[in-house]
């Protein structure tokens, strides 16, 4: 659409939290919700992205409030059917799949993944099994049911986090690293690519993958300056 407004700005509600305003006027989500956030800093970055639009709004520009939208408009009233979709991922984790060959894309995968998922069973109690690989492998029930209380116990902004880092890298231990701070968006990008970059490296690049690839690690870094805005 085309730009309708001069200013944008952050200001508290008497309900507690901090809305956006255009021109004074309280931002509503898609969902026609309040736009109404936790902290100062994620309002003022929210603001400083519709600030920074030029004549014509573009959505994909402002990745800040379309992650505070969707943990208003998606997870907030949809938490269990949220975390059912993010849990599903722990049953068939990237991380659990590895290369059987070339050896060295196995010792790869080996040594970025393995250490995240002692990290897991260690941290979240969630002991996730591996293959080699792509048939799925049954994880035990007791590290999904620690999954689930660990997802569970998070609120719904850390909670969209995860859900879309999680999309991001294919992989939920990977997103719940990220969001628990274990690594950042680059590590989680560059861990999620394994296979992809050795690949690259063999083949050459391809324009069409890289600017994909680049796209994926900018969504991730939104994700990392999410956590960091919603906890300050």
């Amino acid at each position: 659409m085309n730009r309708f407004y001069k200013t944008a700005d952050a200001a508290p509600t008497e309900a507690g939290g901090f809305a956006v305003t255009l021109d004074g006027r309280p931002i509503r989500t898609p969902g026609k919700r309040p736009l109404t956030v936790p902290t100062r800093a994620l309002a003022d970055a929210i603001a400083l992205e519709w600030a920074g639009q030029g004549d014509r709004i573009r959505p994909e520009g402002m990745p800040l409030t379309q992650l505070s939208n969707m943990a208003l408009d998606r997870i907030a009233p949809q938490r269990t059917l949220m975390i059912d979709a993010v849990l599903e991922y722990a049953e068939t984790d990237l991380l659990s799949h590895r290369a059987e060959t070339p050896l060295d894309l196995a010792e790869r995968q080996s040594q970025a993944w393995q250490p995240l998922l002692d990290w897991a069973a260690e941290r979240h109690g969630a002991a996730l099994e591996t293959t080699a690989g792509l048939v799925a492998v049954p994880q035990p029930a007791q590290s999904l049911a620690a999954l689930r209380r660990t997802v569970e116990g998070m609120d719904d902004w850390r909670l969209t986090a995860l859900q879309q880092a999680t999309g991001l890298a294919g992989s939920v231990i990977l997103g719940l690293a990220l969001v628990d701070g274990r690594i950042d968006a680059v590590a989680a990008d560059a861990a999620a690519h394994i296979d992809e970059d050795f690949q690259t490296e063999r083949w050459g690049e391809d324009a069409e993958a890289r600017d994909r690839r680049n796209s994926l690690r900018a969504e991730l870094e939104a994700v990392e300056r999410f956590l960091r805005l919603v906890a300050a």
